[in-house]
């Protein structure tokens, strides 16, 4: 089984390499995985930066004393890959970003589009925005990755519309059957750069939209039969365009 993964701020050690997880993580270490010497562990920032470590010492109830050598650094993928998710209801805003999170994305943009039934304003936006970044931290150590994708500020159509038009693939996964669409599965993908991915709401992407997304450059695609569910479909179409552009190779 691979180290488990834990999030630091620092990578500073003291004397002899000696490096002292406390805090949160530190209990959730001691008190939760019940780490012992020997064991090895994975610290990060979230950010690429991360140190293979061994447990030195259970301090407590909160405190993991490990041994660190040395910190290496993950390249960015390339190429990167960007959803743009319309706000689902309920919690499976957050069931979208553990399972993209799981699967590899590297970028996940919240969208307030037409139809979404959900939408976020004032505290209640800050607060499910909150909940979208620590559901991509838990997932991202869970999947053992030490670069968690960003989960970027709301956008608008306008926005997002700006966002397609920088892309090097921009696709839109549209499932009405009477516009004209491509298979994802057939589309040419760039070898470096990045793809941005848009998915709609429950109720589909309005026509406005559709109109301005491709005004910018982007396509309509499809990822096959079945109309996947909103909290699902970044996933799945996540898992092709990776398993297609060699990152799961």
């Amino acid at each position: 089984m691979t180290a488990p993964v834990f999030v630091v701020g620092h990578f500073d050690a003291g004397p002899a390499g000696r490096y002292v997880l406390d805090g949160a993580e530190g209990r959730h270490a001691v008190s939760v995985k019940r780490l012992r010497p020997g064991e090895d562990v994975v610290l990060t920032d979230g950010h690429g930066r991360w140190a293979e470590c061994v447990v030195v010492a259970a301090e407590g109830k909160d405190r993991l004393v490990v041994h660190m050598d040395s910190i290496a650094e993950e390249p960015e993928e390339t190429p990167r890959i960007t959803v743009v998710q319309a706000l689902p209801k309920g919690d499976r805003g957050e069931l979208a970003v553990e399972t993209m999170t799981e699967t590899g994305v590297d970028a996940i943009v919240p969208w307030s589009a037409a139809r979404c039934v959900t939408q976020w304003r004032g505290e209640r936006g800050v607060k499910a925005l909150g909940k979208w970044r620590a559901t991509a931290r838990e997932s991202g150590k869970q999947a053992r990755r030490v670069r968690f994708p960003d989960i970027a500020e709301p956008m608008t159509t306008k926005q997002v519309t700006a966002l397609l038009a920088r892309a090097d693939l921009a696709a839109v996964l549209h499932e009405d059957r009477d516009y004209p669409s491509e298979p994802l599965a057939t589309a040419e993908l760039p070898t470096s750069g990045e793809i941005v991915l848009v998915v709609g709401p429950e109720g589909g992407i309005a026509p406005e939209e559709l109109d301005q997304f491709t005004g910018a450059g982007a396509k309509a695609y499809r990822l096959g039969r079945s109309v996947l569910r909103t909290s699902t479909a970044g996933t799945a179409a996540g898992a092709l365009l990776l398993g297609r552009t060699g990152r799961w190779s």
